[in-house]
């Protein structure tokens, strides 16, 4: 087992060079390191986005929607209840709430938002609001950050999603989304939300118009932030899905399943200070993502009960429950389901039932 951390040019050249089973065996023996008990984690949860109006406008979304566009939405309160609702039967144990740059909400709608669910449901976790939401919130209510974010929690934020960090490269950022946060403004959020006990995730989207280089330092960063705050709970890599956005045309070649697995292998040996590294299904499909779990991934991520964002670029990989925990066990592994903080909930045994 290799102890030594891997500094940036060691992780180029992984990238870019080592072969694709070695590298793969490497960060499995990392990921058994880290988890010895043969689990494979998920949780059961809903994306439900709040609205899909943004000012951002990003160039890689296809999911966005101007105001004045006629299915523009903000969710109203009988359609949130359902949603939840639904959840709760499903055995669902925390939401996943993220929308839009909406260019007329402030703190108070986000405040009762999150009350309004805390009060109705109190055993849903939310876990919810971006980096760029949570400083759009506080930059349309004229407060520090801090304020924004401890409002937020008292109100009855569980913990931050890692959306919004595509690249963490200012470069790549002004080509793929110049209306959004820059890196800098992305750690910042996180960094806050650590220092008030926040957890989050971290993810990264690559597979659009970075380099090797960006990509690896995007790693990098991610793993500094860790050593100061150990806020992290896991990291999420997914590849860039071109359809129906406006880079379909500057990105003629997608991501391969090979290059999603070279990235989440050094992703996991980077990262060596990140328990958690997720599996991509809804992006690569149920048979890669069992693949990716020897290629150093521990975590199935979610059941998805809905998403709307990935699925507005053409891709709709769907898993039930029953389905997961049958992928999971056709991989060699055994089922565990967790809550947001990844700790065991329900063991699955050979028939498939809890324990």
């Amino acid at each position: 087992m290799e102890t030594s951390r891997l500094n940036r040019d060691q992780a180029r050249q992984l990238l870019a060079k080592e072969d694709l089973l070695e590298l793969g065996r490497r960060a499995h023996e990392r990921r058994r390191a880290k988890h010895p008990d043969n689990l494979v984690t998920f949780v059961i949860d809903r994306n439900i986005n709040y609205t899909n109006i943004c000012t951002c406008q990003c160039r890689f979304c296809a999911f966005y929607r101007r105001p004045e566009n006629p299915d523009a939405y903000l969710i109203d309160l009988p359609t949130l209840r359902q949603k939840i609702n639904e959840t709760l039967e499903l055995g669902g144990t925390q939401i996943l709430l993220q929308g839009g740059l909406h260019p007329d909400l402030g703190i108070d709608y986000y405040e009762r938002l999150l009350r309004t669910i805390k009060t109705e449901f109190p055993t849903i976790h939310i876990h919810g609001f971006s980096a760029p939401e949570i400083w759009h919130i506080s930059r349309q209510s004229g407060l520090e950050l801090e304020e924004t974010l401890a409002r937020l929690i008292r109100a009855g934020l569980g913990s931050i999603p890692g959306g919004g960090a595509e690249i963490l490269d200012d470069r790549v950022r002004g080509r793929i989304s110049p209306n959004k946060i820059g890196w800098r403004q992305w750690l910042a959020v996180m960094a806050a939300a650590h220092r008030q006990g926040l957890r989050s995730t971290a993810t990264m989207m690559f597979g659009s118009v970075e380099s090797d280089e960006e990509l690896i330092e995007h790693l990098f960063r991610v793993r500094e932030l860790q050593d100061e705050t150990g806020g992290f709970t896991a990291f999420i890599p997914w590849s860039f899905q071109p359809d129906h956005t406006d880079l379909q045309e500057e990105v003629p070649r997608p991501a391969t399943g090979v290059d999603y697995l070279r990235v989440l292998a050094v992703s996991r040996l980077v990262l060596d200070n990140i328990d958690n590294i997720q599996a991509s299904w809804v992006t690569q499909g149920a048979k890669l993502a069992q693949v990716a779990l020897y290629f150093g991934a521990n975590d199935f991520g979610s059941t998805m009960i809905e998403e709307n964002v990935v699925a507005a670029a053409g891709v709709h990989f769907r898993l039930s429950l029953p389905e997961m925990i049958s992928t999971i066990k056709e991989a060699g592994f055994t089922p565990a389901q967790r809550n947001t903080l990844y700790q065991t909930l329900k063991v699955y045994t050979d028939d498939c039932t809890p324990r």
